[in-house]
């Protein structure tokens, strides 16, 4: 049987909030796995009638993550428009200085439906709404509008295109951004693309134009995270960066399901996301550039999102340290 990993909550806690203080906002993407219960979640908080209610964890756990983190990932917005009465929900249940980052819609950034039951009559259909900034604005982003000091950042999460949706890179790259040229200006914007090879100079710079940023994101066809930030013009908007460190490349996503859950221990360590993502971090730290970095993991990346976090916390202290030493030793005297 698989046994818990302790975690000190406590010192989490307090390395978190220093970083949010700087502009870096660290969390997971989602938060709802009773996997991390004794780590990050109380048990005695969601017992019902002597027993654990899996209804009572999923309404009430963001409460309890927001007490030690400060943004999350919502996946839940990529299956459906949010409104108003849900993100009040969400919003009431964690502080003012927190930042939910929300993945829009895939009614928005499907072009053809895939043969999924959940997609029902529209499965195998081209999507008439494929890039469609009018239905953006009113559908998904307009709700947002009140709680937009509580938004983090907003990304286009594109799943992997064939050839039969785009034959060249470049012809999404000229209908993407025809799209982003249309959108409201003001909010957190980022792309998240799952084809490496639409990873050219045109697309950065495409995304640069409209100060959007290019979310790095570790994924089964992807190149790692620290190969997309050596390719020149990745940082596409120096105000902020987005990064998901969600699977590592050539790993399926059911293949880490089935690896990883119940998500409770680390099971395979993955360093190079490790050191990619404290390089990240430094960028900020350094004021280098972006100011501003939403970083989110995955259970899937390494079986346990909260222990990877305080992994790449330990490395981030020892690099600082070596860094530290490494300054030049001021000159007496002269």
């Amino acid at each position: 049987m698989t046994q818990t990993v302790a975690l000190d909550r406590e010192r989490l806690k307090q390395v978190i909030a220093d970083l949010g203080s700087k502009g870096v906002f660290i969390g997971t993407s989602s938060w709802k796995y009773p996997g991390w219960m004794g780590q990050l979640y109380t048990e005695d908080r969601y017992i019902w009638r002597g027993k654990f209610a899996e209804s009572r964890f999923n309404n009430n756990s963001l409460a309890e993550y927001a007490e030690v983190f400060k943004t999350v990932c919502v996946d839940a917005a990529y299956y459906k428009f949010p409104d108003r009465r849900y993100l009040e929900g969400l919003i009431k249940e964690v502080p003012d200085d927190f930042r939910f980052t929300f993945k829009v819609t895939d009614d928005i950034t499907i072009k053809r439906f895939s043969n999924l039951p959940r997609y029902g009559n529209r499965a195998g259909k081209v999507n008439e709404h494929f890039l469609n900034a009018e239905l953006f604005a009113r559908g998904f982003l307009a709700p947002f509008e009140e709680f937009k000091k509580n938004v983090g950042m907003i990304i286009f999460e594109f799943a992997r295109f064939y050839r039969t949706d785009f034959a060249q890179g470049r012809e999404f790259v000229e209908l993407l951004d025809r799209f982003l040229a249309q959108l409201p200006k003001g909010w957190r914007y980022g792309v998240e693309i799952r084809n490496r090879t639409f990873l050219q100079p045109e697309y950065f710079a495409m995304l640069a134009r409209h100060g959007v940023a290019h979310v790095y994101n570790s994924w089964a066809e992807m190149p790692a995270v620290s190969e997309q930030l050596a390719l020149p013009g990745s940082v596409t908007n120096p105000e902020f960066a987005g990064a998901r460190f969600l699977l590592k490349p050539g790993r399926t996503y059911q293949e880490a399901v089935d690896r990883f859950s119940p998500y409770k221990e680390i099971k395979e360590r993955y360093e190079e996301a490790r050191a990619a993502a404290v390089r990240l971090l430094l960028m900020v730290l350094k004021d280098v550039e972006p100011r501003e970095l939403f970083l989110y993991f995955n259970n899937r990346l390494e079986g346990n999102a909260l222990l990877t976090i305080l992994a790449v916390l330990e490395l981030l202290d020892a690099k600082l340290e070596e860094l530290e030493r490494a300054k030049p030793v001021p000159a007496v005297g002269g």
